[in-house]
């Protein structure tokens, strides 16, 4: 039995998919389901990219406008630039052993992570459920997304 104020569902908004954020929140997910915790990811905005079927294998890492890559956007936004930093970091992942995204998503759904897609975002970008994964739980407006994020011990995190 879980005591009170323990964390009990982890509730991920996803809203960029870039590499960095699209990592940080499957990370996230799959953390919570290794300690026991429940976890789901809302996919919204241009976070639908990352469970699009045609898009996922096609992620970057943004190098215009990200104070963390520690170069000016001048140099970011030169061609080729965005190239190299997502080859950069795909490589430093392999070394880890961290999964390509599909192969994560596949992971994330077999362990109990439920993928859900935001209705506004698909509507907005003329997208249908065959657009995206398989493993799809399903599409919730955000009134459904908060129905689940219910309870006491529920975390909601922006990412």
């Amino acid at each position: 039995m879980k005591k009170s104020g323990e964390i009990k569902k982890m509730m991920l908004i996803l809203s960029k998919a870039t590499l960095d954020n699209v990592y940080a929140c499957f990370i996230l997910a799959n953390g919570a389901r290794m300690e026991g915790i429940e976890s789901e990811i809302f996919f919204t905005f241009f976070g639908l990219e990352a469970i699009q079927k045609e898009k996922l294998d096609h992620l970057h890492v943004a190098t215009v406008g990200n104070p963390a890559m520690h170069m000016p956007t001048l140099l970011g936004g030169l061609p080729g630039m965005e190239a190299v930093a997502t080859k950069m970091m795909k490589s430093k992942m392999e070394k880890l052993d961290i999964p390509p995204v599909g192969e994560f998503l596949e992971i994330l759904s077999a362990s109990g992570t439920k993928i859900w897609a935001c209705k506004l975002a698909m509507d907005m970008f003329d997208l249908t459920e065959k657009d995206l994964i398989d493993d799809l739980d399903g599409v919730l407006t955000v009134g459904g997304f908060y129905d689940r994020a219910e309870g006491e011990g529920t975390h909601v995190i922006f990412i």
